[in-house]
């Protein structure tokens, strides 16, 4: 005589208690590792802005455009140039490439200063810095940010970091600023595109966030 083989309600219970219980995990996981994220990312623009107001305390000048920067640090620091070296801005483009750059020497500058960590030979592909995403990480005036029209920000310098999902940047807005993309101190701004940030950011795009200090 044949016996009909199958799961008891219990057993079937068990396996969805079993299930839901892993798939709480799952989730829980991802959203431990989308703050670690978002805090990594939060703490470039605590920290960096703090490095550049330390420089300034201790030498009376802006890293990138301190004019006696080859006498105030020592090994291989390249001192700014120019008609307008130490005229209080950090000029160049915040993502610069270009060695004479002070958006670009501003790294140089606050490593050897002992403020922050990193590679000081430019030529080296540690030498720009890169967020936890893989996005570039800039200093520059906002008059040259180019992706911030005029009067954005009320302040004379912005931070920016590239590459950042939209919500990632969302809750970095909320966590440092007024929690819209479109106003206040921080930005979510469309890589490549003008404006004033965006107030409705898709969640998996990337973004270059900016923030003015």
């Amino acid at each position: 005589m044949n016996r009909q083989q199958g799961f008891t309600l219990i057993e079937l219970a068990i396996v969805l208690v079993i299930a839901g219980l892993l798939l709480a995990g799952v989730m829980r996981g991802q959203e431990l590792i989308a703050n670690a994220k978002v805090k990594s990312l939060a703490s470039d623009f605590r920290n960096i802005p703090t490095y550049f107001y330390g420089y300034q305390d201790r030498f009376r000048a802006l890293p990138g455009d301190d004019r006696a920067a080859d006498t105030h640090l020592t090994g291989g620091v390249n001192a700014s140039t120019g008609s307008q070296t130490q005229n209080g801005l950090i000029q160049g483009a915040w993502d610069s490439k270009t060695a004479t750059d002070e958006s670009f020497l501003v790294w140089q500058h606050l490593r050897l200063a002992g403020l922050a960590t990193g590679s000081v030979n430019m030529t080296s592909d540690q030498y720009l810095p890169r967020n936890s995403e893989g996005g570039r990480v800039g200093v520059a005036s906002v008059s040259t940010l180019g992706a911030v029209p005029a009067n954005t920000f009320n302040t004379a310098h912005a931070m920016c970091s590239d590459g950042i999902l939209g919500r990632y940047a969302t809750q970095l807005d909320s966590m440092l600023d007024d929690g819209a993309g479109n106003s206040g101190a921080m930005r979510i701004l469309v890589s490549g595109v003008a404006g004033t940030g965006e107030a409705a950011p898709q969640a998996a795009s990337p973004y270059l966030v900016c923030m003015s200090f």
